[in-house]
């Protein structure tokens, strides 16, 4: 009974010293071992350090309806090899005062221009225009301190607001744009208003499709603006 007691015992201790000589498996055959980085790392988005247009303004910059102008202005910026980023900054309902609180996001960003579109939610509450020029004028004492190129974009009222206020309110933006040295668009919606196809039913938006040609006016009037050193 004893010895084959020892025997068991003897056999037993030589297959767990024979295990624990057994050659590590080859580094082929080992487990891969997948090594998770910190979300904040993995996802960590690339910085687009293209240049930067900063359309400002109201609905008429912000859009209501279909693409707004900015968006179809960044696709003929990218269609040209234009390598600049457009940041829409425009806010529905904003007046001049809207704007003038809101200057210090556009100078934050450093655009290498600014599209300023304002006036239109002033007129249309009957704002007196001089309080309407001196808004817009701050902003671009603002911008010009700043040394931020500026291409003013002007609105007018519809003509059942009367002459007395109407006149002196399209005069603003030539006025201002002449004081100033700025580049100008009178009128910002010159070849969408009239065509209903091209308009919301209000009248005073453009569609989807009328902003596709505001943005190609706008983008022709920039286009002499934009450094050909940015170009892809």
């Amino acid at each position: 009974m004893f010895r084959i007691s020892s025997i068991v015992a003897v056999s037993f201790c030589c297959a767990v010293f024979s295990s624990c000589r057994q050659s590590p498996k080859p580094s082929s055959q080992l487990e891969e071992r997948r090594i998770d980085l910190p979300s904040s790392i993995a996802q960590q988005p690339v910085a687009d350090k293209r240049p930067i247009i900063v359309t400002f303004g109201d609905s008429l910059t912000a859009g209501v309806a279909g693409r707004s102008y900015p968006e179809n202005l960044q696709d003929l910026l990218n269609q040209n090899g234009y390598a600049y980023r457009v940041d829409n900054q425009g806010v529905s309902g904003d007046t001049t005062t809207d704007g003038l609180a809101r200057i210090d996001n556009v100078i934050a960003e450093h655009p290498r221009l600014v599209l300023l579109e304002f006036g239109g939610n002033d007129g249309l509450r009957g704002v007196p225009v001089s309080a309407t020029e001196k808004n817009l004028e701050e902003m671009i004492a603002r911008l010009r301190k700043a040394s931020i190129p500026i291409v003013l974009l002007g609105i007018t009222l519809p003509p059942n607001y009367g002459p007395d206020y109407v006149k002196p309110f399209t005069a603003m933006f030539p006025k201002l744009a002449k004081q100033y040295h700025l580049k100008l668009m009178p009128f910002l919606l010159l070849h969408v208003y009239q065509n209903s196809a091209l308009m919301q039913p209000d009248g005073i938006h453009p569609n989807g499709a009328g902003n596709q040609l505001v943005a190609r006016d706008v983008f022709e009037l920039i286009q002499a603006n934009l450094s050909r050193a940015t170009v892809k």
